[in-house]
């Protein structure tokens, strides 16, 4: 197709697409299955006892703080109050200890053992792929120039790794505002013209956007899979290097019983405070986590809905996607639809698995926590829509976990809540409120007249297991001379994840806040929408912030001021969350701020490598992007 056949299809609103190549892709069903195979032929060795030391540790480890903290509310006996802490703590370190153990495995491997497999090094020659891959792209909403820009640095470097004749690229819109729509068709035939792609760059925009993204994906399988054994997802934010696109492809078509790969995308571009807490801690801790999961998740690894290369058979037989029953939030479409796809693929006889290790994967996080949370509170539906799918016959029991770990995720926010107010309670009312005595009301005391030598004992093991993660990442960082170099050296590094734990400790209540209100708003049947992500770093206005936390900073000062009048011991109790609550306007105001992140740039603070040494796809992307809002400015 000529430019100008490109630009009349385009000026005419119609799709630039090939022949199709249909592909069936039946509807699933949650009722009916059977799991297809039992052990994948992929799966590491001692898998079982991998999976044992994770949940086996994780329960001895729940098991010894069980009875410590036992002893020390067993003191003067077990009150009904007493009782419900104790089943919210070991829920609690329960979930902390999962993530400890997995953390830990993941430093040994990062450290003693690369990790590789399916055949895919890194420190290999490129290899040679012999099969078609599509990279699909879906957009909702987008800004067009900045997402094709993007795209553009994409083909760019697939095409300098000399094995571009095997990749096609399709932007797929669900945009619904006409502006848009006409924007994202002239940016394609600019980007079509720049890089003279028109055999290998498509375009269509659905009529209707049922389904979302999944039914957006879903809809190109039915028409054009058959022409594609892979295809590639991306997000409107991706970035994936041409290197990192080709060993993945490889890696399918040397494992022909693998149905998914998925990367370990690495967040970059961060330029307001928030961002680089979100990139830093990527980047540090994000690979200890990541190659932990990996290491015992195996063959049936979980799917995040990007950065993650798919074989199409697997996907079209397996992943069609119906509407939940019932009435939303609950029911209609599944919002999280990544978790079940690659619960489906797995449940169909296909190996889902993740490689932490290969870099070259990005995307870009959310640039202040207002944003976050927004997000956030369309994966906390997503999430607990999963209540209706994981009791679904055949599945894995590891991809259950996937759900069940999601779901409890959201609900960790309303107990730590409930925990902190039942720990208030208790002393204050063992045995009635003395009111003449209420100076010395204090939690504290009677937490030290239960056993004091066992609650700092029991303290200490809990802050260490909730905060070891990170530390082990920052440990691992410091034993590659590479990443500790670009994360600013060792001692920048400390300093920048010292500084990280605070901030994210003073937004901890706020998180905590907004997470327990969603899971209410959801039990309580509202529904969460579907709106175009925040890419960029514009900040937050001051009337937009106190609309926002206003409401939490009042209620944290009222609660402040009522603890101190009736006691300033029970208000010293409670500084760690009143603090949050009251500065939640301030802190999220500096957090948003690109000043404060160009201020820590300068220092070196929250350094990334990509920053220090940026990969030529990140440079490219940039200047691209650079361009084109210049172009749109004139």
């Amino acid at each position: 197709m000529s430019v100008q056949d490109v630009n009349t299809a385009l000026d005419a609103g119609r799709s630039v697409l090939p022949a199709e190549t249909p592909l069936g892709m039946p509807e699933q069903s949650f009722v009916d299955g059977r799991l297809q195979v039992a052990r994948q032929r992929t799966a590491p060795r001692m898998i079982a006892l991998r999976r044992f030391y994770i949940f086996g540790g994780t329960a001895a480890m729940t098991v010894a703080a069980t009875a410590m903290m036992w002893k020390v509310l067993a003191v003067n006996g077990i009150t009904v109050l007493e009782g419900c802490l104790l089943v919210l703590f070991v829920a609690l370190f329960a979930w902390i200890a999962l993530s400890f153990a997995g953390a830990l495995a993941g430093f040994l491997t990062a450290v003693f053992d690369r990790g590789y497999k399916l055949g895919i090094d890194p420190d290999e020659p490129l290899p040679q792929v012999h099969t078609r891959t599509a990279l699909l792209m879906p957009t909702y909403n987008e800004d067009p120039r900045r997402l094709l820009a993007g795209l553009q640095a994409i083909y760019e470097s697939v095409a300098s790794t000399g094995q571009l004749e095997q990749f096609d690229f399709y932007v797929l819109s669900d945009t619904r505002r006409e502006d848009i729509g006409a924007a994202e068709e002239e940016a394609f035939a600019e980007l079509c013209a720049a890089v003279g792609g028109h055999e290998r760059l498509f375009y269509r925009r659905r009529g209707s956007n049922s389904g979302r993204k999944a039914g957006n994906i879903a809809d190109w399988v039915r028409r054009f899979g058959a022409g594609y054994p892979q295809m590639l997802i991306l997000d409107a934010d991706s970035l994936m290097t041409g290197d990192t696109i080709v060993r993945l492809v490889a890696g399918m078509e040397h494992n022909p019983d693998v149905g998914l790969i998925q990367t370990l995308p690495a967040v970059i571009g961060g330029r307001t405070l928030f961002a680089r807490m979100q990139q830093f801690g990527g980047r540090v801790y994000g690979p200890v986590i990541g190659r932990g999961v990996a290491w015992w998740h195996g063959a049936e690894s979980n799917y995040w809905g990007h950065n993650a290369v798919i074989r199409t058979e697997a996907f079209a037989e397996n992943a069609g996607l119906p509407p939940l029953p019932g009435r939303q939030p609950f029911g209609g479409h599944v919002l999280s639809h990544d978790f079940v796809e690659a619960a489906l693929m797995r449940r169909g006889g296909w190996a889902t698995h993740m490689v932490p290790y290969l870099k070259g994967s990005y995307e870009e996080g959310p640039p202040t926590l207002t944003d976050m949370l927004v997000r956030d509170r369309r994966w906390c539906q997503g999430n607990l829509q999963h209540a209706k799918v994981v009791g679904s016959r055949g599945l894995h029991w590891v991809s259950r976990m996937h759900m069940m770990i999601g779901i409890g995720h959201y609900f960790t926010a309303p107990m730590w809540a409930m925990l902190m107010l039942i720990g208030i309670a208790i002393p204050l009312f063992q045995g009635g409120i003395d009111f003449s005595e209420v100076l010395h009301l204090s939690p504290g005391v009677y937490w030290r007249q239960q056993d004091e030598t066992q609650v700092i004992r029991m303290f200490a093991i809990t802050m260490a297991v909730l905060l070891l993660p990170k530390v082990l990442g920052y440990f691992a960082m410091l034993l590659d001379p590479a990443e500790r170099r670009g994360c600013g050296g060792g001692i920048r590094a400390f300093v920048s994840m010292l500084l990280e734990t605070v901030l994210a400790a003073l937004m901890a209540p706020v998180v905590m806040y907004v997470q327990s209100r969603g899971v209410a708003e959801v039990l309580a049947g509202k529904d969460s929408g579907w709106d175009a992500q925040q890419r960029d770093d514009g900040g937050i206005s001051w009337p937009a912030l106190i609309k926002g936390y206003g409401g939490l900073s009042v209620f944290g000062l009222f609660m402040g001021v009522l603890a101190y009048a009736v006691s300033p011991s029970l208000a010293a109790w409670m500084a760690p969350v009143v603090v949050g609550m009251v500065l939640a306007i301030p802190v999220v105001a500096l957090t948003s701020d690109r000043r404060a992140g160009q201020l820590l740039h300068r220092l070196r603070l929250m350094e990334i490598p990509e920053e220090t040494s940026p990969p030529t796809i990140l440079v490219r992307a940039a200047e691209l992007r650079r361009a084109a809002a210049e172009r749109a400015g004139h």
